[in-house]
């Protein structure tokens, strides 16, 4: 097999970091493309880093030159307003310009799960909104692609949802996500690219080996997290709901948690772990690890 070149923008992020790690175990040659050349270096220093921004398009043709496939890893941060640049969709516009130019041959692409709450029980929200946007780009764009669509990962109870020793949660849902680690998806996403066909698009649901409420997964990783003590704390959504008027980012979690809390996860998996594997990783031993 002639190893290919799979460029990656967003290694240095939570999700990137493990997804750039098995594409380049699984034998690609990676290059990644990062606005901060010396910091992408630092985490991934036998790797190509060359500069590019998806908010200069002028950068992505010298960027994209040569690349087989791309792996996109973009996100919209929590302060970010409606109104701003968003690389989910005036970024990823630029890019497919480039990557046309370019002859890239495919592309692969984070998506969201959870994001089809939008339009259920009256919810609407601008972020979402991008990201149905971005996948239709994706199908319109008449390039290969990629596109993965995680239910909860992991990470995110020990990042974006982590204050000091709390966890915090939005609620206490009944609803029970299939949480996927990070790792276990990167192993994923390579093999997709691994067993990808010319012509052929790619549309995988993913989620992890078993069902679990958000709280017992925050309580499961605070009994076996060792490194300090956390302890789990839920939120009124009320509280959030007021924080609207005054922070982007309480907004963000009011939306982001009503999604959360609400949307109706049934399994769907079975071709993705006939594909690429079923992943092995439940809270609990994923816990033990960081």
């Amino acid at each position: 097999m002639v190893s290919q070149t799979i460029g990656v923008i967003g290694a240095t992020g939570m999700l990137g970091q493990p997804v750039t790690r098995q594409l380049t175990e699984a034998g690609f040659s990676v290059r990644i493309i990062a606005r901060d050349i010396e910091a992408a270096q630092r985490l991934f220093p036998t790797s190509t880093v060359v500069f590019g921004d998806l908010d200069q398009p002028d950068s992505l043709p010298t960027a994209l030159a040569g690349l087989d496939a791309l792996y996109l890893n973009l996100s919209v941060r929590q302060t970010e307003k409606p109104g701003a640049f968003h690389t989910e969709t005036d970024g990823l516009r630029n890019l497919l310009s480039a990557a046309k130019t370019t002859r890239v041959g495919r592309i692969g692409y984070l998506s969201s799960m959870v994001m089809r709450y939008q339009g259920m029980n009256g919810f609407d929200w601008w972020a979402f909104r991008l990201k149905h946007e971005a996948v239709r780009l994706l199908r319109e764009s008449g390039i290969d692609y990629s596109i993965f669509y995680p239910s909860n990962f992991m990470e995110t109870m020990l990042t974006t949802q982590r204050m000091g020793p709390l966890i915090l949660l939005v609620g206490n849902s009944p609803v029970k996500p299939w949480f996927v680690a990070a790792d276990d998806y990167g192993r994923q996403v390579a093999r997709a690219f691994q067993i990808a066909q010319s012509g052929q698009p790619q549309e995988y649901v993913i989620q992890g080996p078993e069902a679990i409420t958000q709280l017992d997964a925050a309580r499961q990783l605070a009994r076996q997290y060792t490194k300090s003590r956390l302890f789990t704390s839920v939120i009124p959504p009320i509280m959030l709901r007021f924080g609207q008027l005054f922070s982007q980012q309480a907004d963000y979690g009011w939306h982001i948690g009503t999604a959360l809390n609400n949307y109706p996860e049934r399994f769907e998996a079975e071709r993705t772990w006939a594909d690429l594997g079923k992943p092995t990783l439940t809270v609990r031993e994923w816990a033990k690890r960081v």
